[in-house]
Order: structure tokens, then C-alpha cells, then sequence
């Protein structure tokens, strides 16, 4: 009966955790709009899945407002890049507007270079409605829904073959290489999605989605002497392709000139539509943009990583039930004057009870330091996933999963100190000061260096995605204000701790390590330990990385929760069934192992990490690539870290219950 409540509960525990991925918190309360009341219009940074390096809008000469005003942003925000700011664009609640002038301007050959660059970097416009980003609809061959793609492409080229501006939209051709024209997008149709408020008697309504279209039109019946509220003909905006009117380009052939400058008039238009799209759905189309995927291959991932827990299971369960069953019962049998005799012939784990619990041999320090940072690193994680889970990272707070990566990280810097000192006072270590220091600020202080070194080649490249000097003092000041605190006050608690005791007594003089068959040797163990638990995850990996750097949003945090479980279970047993084939070779050093053999799945991730660069990125510039590669870098060591420390409290815990059962003379 309890086995059967047990499944039931696990099936719930399931059930929640998958309905987990499409639940979120939106963060913001509704907004409700009077008819003809004005729905600001923001404009974000320009990114482009080439670079990686956001630009402020207004460095490219668009059209701006008298004052620009810049909406309050949060420390995660300056971190991921965002920069939201206001915009001429004026959008009255239910008004529709056709063909309406936002600006003209004039273009030096100076600014005709910026939007070239810019174009042949792919750059994309962002924009925010009420804090729903601006999509535009995406045309794919033997889709069934409709798809959409984050802003729309500030332009294009055209190519000698005279291919129309349209057809190069959203997609380049790399079989026609040879570019003729740039093009600009210079005419937006915008088209807003309303949903009435329930029970409202002034006709309220909440934005609930923001589509945009663009278009490259040569304005050419437009009078400029006219009044400024002169509103061109429409046809001046009628579908570029059904009117087969010229496309506004700026730069190569046929490029309408006033006096070696170009004019470029700016208009849009503005539609309205009801939609029974609720506001807590909203969300929905932004969180489904990875068209090219669906939740089958995330259940096909849990299914293949399940499978290979059952199979570790399995040979845990063979090693626990039958293998050390049966040697516990043999050593702990009463000898005969003859066994006695011959005992000096047997073979086994139980020969190195006395050297098992000896400390490390080499860099006990740096052992002790390397597990207190990793609990302070799994303890964020952990936290930080319940919290996505439960829906509280909603990604219309922007940044909110950066602020609580960062604050989590700062607040277990307590248990970091603990574990640290806990361990190197097992050890016997007598420099504590130094185990701490290194505790405080190895790790942050590596991550710290890279992120400044990288943030300077950001900045020179005049890239808005840098980190301003004073966030950064931020950064500092919560690191040594908060993190490096909380990690002595938990080592000063680490240490008023008892030693912990080991299972059996420590030899004072260490045992011969024999010589070990080829497939024990460390190499081979290390090699084979990380390939089962990336296996597991790997599936999952390339979703991630398409939403760090394909510019995507990741909210599938059920399946991760489950993905991220069966990881540490994976590398749990894993370790566990290799530290006992070495203990039965009586190969006592198994600190070091345990800690690595679990951790080197980290290893097949930065090959994975570059495989996906060179396969899936298109990155135009150096700076680029070095984003990449650091911050890559850095997630594949806090990787390590994280399923290393998984891996050695396993085996400390198996080494202690397997010893604890031994009658030792």
C-alpha cells in the first residue's frame, strides 16, 4: 500500500512539475487603456544573432522624439543588454492611422555607412507595446500556425539578379552572393491586438499583441510644403509587392539623391483588432517563437535520459543488493584458525579501511575550497529553478532571472564558507584563513576578471551591451559586502562544528597501491564518467544555447527541473559504481576521483560549446566569438563544479555506509 502511494506521488510531483513550463507570473499589473488613450510606443536595443552585440536605437540616426526619456531598468537588465527607451511614435487606444509621416531625414554618406554596416550585420529592430515586444509573422513553408519572429529587420540587400526587397525579408540567399543595393525598412504597418476588459463601462482594453510588418517604400507623392499634419494618399502605403512600387534603398543602384544626401521619409500605419486572447495568455506566441521545435523533442529527451537512469539503477542496485551483501557477510564472518590464516591472501575493499578516509594526497586545500564553492554554485542553481519552475522568472520582468542568479549566488556564500571549512577541518588543515580567503574569492574573483576583460572589448566596440563602471562598482559591492561576509560568518560556524568522524580509523602509515588494470586507471574512468550524464542532458543544452544566443526565449523551466534532476542522479550513481570498481581494485584515493569523474561531463560540453559555434553560429565579428567562448567557458566550468561536488558527497556517502557495516579489528 505505501509503495503504491509512493508512485502516485512521484506521478503528481511529475505531473506539476511538466504543467510548470507554460505557467508564469507576469510580474506587472494589467494595464487598461481608455479609447483614444495614448499606448506608448518603446524602442529597445538593436541586436542581430550575428554579433551579439546590442546597439542603442538612437545610434543609428532614426527618428526621435524632442526628449528622449530612458524607462527605469534593473541591474539584469543592464547586464543582458536591454535599453528601453521612448519614441515619436503616437498610437491612440482604437484609432486607425494609414500611411501616417512619422519624420523625414536626410542622410550624409556618414549615416548611409552606419545603416549599411548595420544591415550587413542583420541587426534587428526592437520594440516594446506595453511591455509585450513587437513580432513580426514569419512565412514557413508547411507550417500549420501561425509563427513570429522577435522585431523585424531593420532592411536588406538587393541582388543582381533583381530579386524584389520583399523576398530578401527575412532570409539571404548565400547562392547569390553578389549584393547590388541596401535597402531600408522605412514604412511599419503595425497591427494591435485588444482584448475588452470584463465588466468595464468605458469601453477599457489591454493590449494582449503587437504585430509589425515591414515594408521598404520610395515615398514619392508626398508635398512637403504642405501643412506638417499633411497626410500623404494611400496608395503611397499600399502593399509594396501588389503595387510593385520601388524599395527605399539607400545605397548601389538606382539611389534617389539630394545633392550627394538621401532622403528618406518614415511613415506607418496602425490597425486594431479584437482578439480573444486573455491577458494572462499574452505571453503565449513570445514563448513558442522556437518554431522549429516542439515539446516532443523535450519529451523524447526525458525518455532517453530515463532510460539511462534505469540502466544505472540497475547496476547500483546489482552492486548494493548482491555484490556488497555478500562481501559485507564475508568479512564479517567468524574466522577459523585456518581462514585466519589465509586472510593475508584475501583481495578487496575492506583491505583499505585503514587509508580510505585519509585525506587527499595532493591539494587538500584546493579540494576543500573546490566543494564549498560548488555547494555555493548547486545552491543557487537549485533555488533559482524552483523559483523558474513555480513561474516566479517571468520573462516579462526583464532581467528578473539575472537579478536572482546573481542575489542567490551572493547569499550562499554562507553555505560555501560552511562546507569549505567543514572539510578542510576534517582533513586537519591548520591555515583556515587561507581556505577561506580562497573560498571568498577564487571563483568570483576568475568570473569577476573575464566578465571586466570581456565588458572593455564590449565597450570599445561602442556596443550598447556593455556594463556600465558604476553597475559594475555594484557588482563589486554586493561581492564584497554581502558574499564575502556570509562566507567567513559560515566558515566561523563551519569550524565551532565537531570533526566529522570517519567510519573507520585512519592508518598511520598509507597502504601500496597495487598496479591497476588499464579501464581503472584514471584517464579511462574520468573519460568514461562524463559521457552518460551529458548524454542525459545534451538534448536540453541545444535548447539553451538557441535561446542564449539565437535570441529566443527559454521558458520550458518544468522539463529543465526534470532534465537538471536527472542529471545529479545520473552522476550520483555513475560515480558511485566507479569509486567502488577502484576501492575493490584497493585504489584508495578516491577524493579527487569522485570529484572529477562526475565533473568531466563538463569536458564533453565544451566540445559540444564549440561543435554548436561553428555549426549553428554565424558570428561576424572577433569580439563576437570572444563573448562566446568566455562565457561559454564559464558555464562549462561552473558546470563542473556543480556535478563534481554531486559526485563526490555521493561517494562520501556511500564510502561511510558501506565502511559503517564493517567489523573492523
Amino acid at each position: 500500500m505505501s509503495s503504491s502511494c509512493a508512485v502516485k506521488t512521484c506521478a503528481l510531483a511529475f505531473t506539476v512539475l511538466v504543467a510548470a513550463e507554460a505557467f508564469y507570473l507576469p510580474g506587472v499589473t494589467p494595464k487598461d487603456f481608455l479609447p483614444n488613450e495614448r499606448v506608448p510606443v518603446k524602442v529597445n536595443s538593436l541586436t542581430s544573432v550575428k554579433t551579439h552585440l546590442p546597439f542603442d536605437y538612437y545610434a543609428l540616426p532614426f527618428c526621435a522624439p524632442d526628449k528622449i526619456s530612458m524607462a527605469a531598468e534593473n541591474l539584469g537588465e543592464i547586464l543582458i543588454g536591454e535599453k528601453i527607451e521612448s519614441s515619436p511614435y503616437d498610437l491612440k487606444m482604437g484609432k486607425f492611422e494609414t500611411c501616417k509621416i512619422l519624420c523625414k531625414k536626410s542622410y550624409s554618406s556618414k549615416d548611409v555607412a552606419k545603416f549599411k554596416e548595420k544591415i550587413d550585420e542583420e541587426y534587428i529592430v526592437n520594440w516594446v507595446v506595453d511591455n509585450l515586444p513587437a513580432a513580426a509573422k514569419v512565412t514557413i513553408e508547411g507550417a500549420e500556425t501561425v509563427l513570429y519572429e522577435h522585431g523585424y529587420f531593420l532592411g536588406g540587400h538587393l541582388y543582381e539578379e533583381g530579386k524584389s526587397p520583399l523576398d530578401m525579408l527575412y532570409s539571404t540567399n548565400p547562392s547569390e552572393p553578389v549584393v547590388s543595393s541596401w535597402y531600408l525598412n522605412n514604412h511599419i504597418s503595425i497591427t494591435i491586438k485588444t482584448h475588452d476588459v470584463e465588466s468595464s463601462t468605458k469601453g477599457e482594453k489591454r493590449v494582449v499583441q503587437v504585430e509589425v510588418e515591414p515594408s521598404s517604400i520610395r515615398h514619392s507623392n508626398i508635398d512637403w510644403s504642405e501643412q506638417p499634419a499633411y497626410m500623404p494618399v494611400p496608395s503611397e502605403c499600399e502593399d509594396p509587392i501588389a503595387a510593385n512600387r520601388p524599395a527605399m534603398i539607400i545605397a548601389g543602384d538606382d539611389v534617389v539623391s539630394n545633392n550627394g544626401k538621401v532622403d528618406v521619409v518614415w511613415t506607418y500605419d496602425v490597425a486594431w483588432e479584437a482578439s480573444d486572447i486573455r491577458w494572462a495568455s499574452r505571453w503565449d506566441i513570445y514563448l513558442s517563437m522556437n518554431h522549429r521545435y516542439n515539446d516532443q523533442v523535450h519529451w523524447f529527451s526525458i525518455i532517453n535520459s530515463l532510460l539511462i537512469i534505469l540502466l544505472l539503477t540497475g547496476m547500483v542496485a546489482l552492486i548494493m543488493l548482491r555484490s556488497l551483501r555478500k562481501d559485507v557477510m564475508h568479512y564479517n564472518r567468524v574466522l577459523t584458525d585456518e581462514e585466519r590464516a589465509e586472510e593475508k591472501e584475501e583481495s578487496g575493499w575492506k583491505l583499505i579501511h585503514g587509508d580510505v578516509f585519509r585525506p587527499p594526497h595532493k591539494f587538500p586545500m584546493l579540494f576543500a575550497v573546490l566543494v564549498g564553492t560548488s555547494t555555493q554554485l548547486l545552491g543557487m542553481a537549485c533555488v533559482t529553478l524552483v523559483f523558474a519552475a513555480l513561474g516566479f522568472l517571468s520573462p516579462a520582468n526583464r532581467g528578473s532571472l539575472m537579478i536572482a542568479l546573481i542575489s542567490l549566488f551572493v547569499l550562499m556564500g554562507s553555505a560555501g564558507g560552511y562546507t569549505a571549512s567543514r572539510m578542510y577541518k576534517q582533513f586537519g588543515g591548520k591555515e583556515w584563513q587561507k581556505c577561506i580567503l580562497m573560498t571568498a574569492f577564487a571563483f568570483p574573483g576568475l568570473t569577476f576578471a573575464l566578465f571586466f576583460f570581456v565588458n572593455l572589448a564590449v565597450w570599445r566596440t561602442g556596443s550598447s551591451g556593455y556594463v556600465p563602471f558604476y553597475n559594475m562598482f555594484c557588482m563589486l559591492a554586493l561581492w564584497f559586502g554581502i558574499s564575502v561576509p556570509l562566507t567567513f560568518l559560515g566558515a566561523y560556524f563551519g569550524f565551532r562544528q565537531p570533526r566529522v568522524e570517519a567510519a573507520t580509523a585512519v592508518s598511520p602509515y598509507p597502504r601500496a597501491i597495487p598496479e591497476q588494470i588499464w579501464y581503472l586507471k584514471p584517464q579511462i574512468t574520468i573519460l568514461i564518467g562524463g559521457i552518460l550524464p551529458f548524454g542525459a542532458v545534451f538534448v536540453e543544452v541545444f535548447f539553451i544555447l538557441s535561446s542564449l544566443w539565437l535570441d529566443q526565449f527559454y521558458y520550458v523551466y518544468g522539463f529543465l527541473v526534470l532534465v537538471f534532476v536527472i542529471l545529479m542522479i545520473t552522476c550520483s550513481e555513475l560515480t558511485i559504481v566507479m569509486v567502488y570498481f577502484q576501492l575493490c581494485a584497493e585504489d584508495h584515493r578516491w577524493w579527487w576521483r569522485s570529484f572529477v569523474t562526475s565533473g568531466s561531463c563538463a569536458f564533453y560540453m565544451w566540445f559540444y560549446c564549440c561543435f554548436y559555434f561553428y555549426s549553428k553560429l554565424d558570428m561576424a565579428l572577433f569580439v563576437s566569438g570572444l563573448v562566446y567562448f568566455v562565457y561559454m567557458w564559464l558555464a562549462c566550468v561552473a558546470m563542473f563544479l556543480v556535478t563534481g561536488v554531486v559526485g563526490f558527497f555521493s561517494s562520501y556517502l556511500f564510502i561511510h555506509v558501506i565502511y559503517s557495516a564493517l567489523k573492523v579489528d
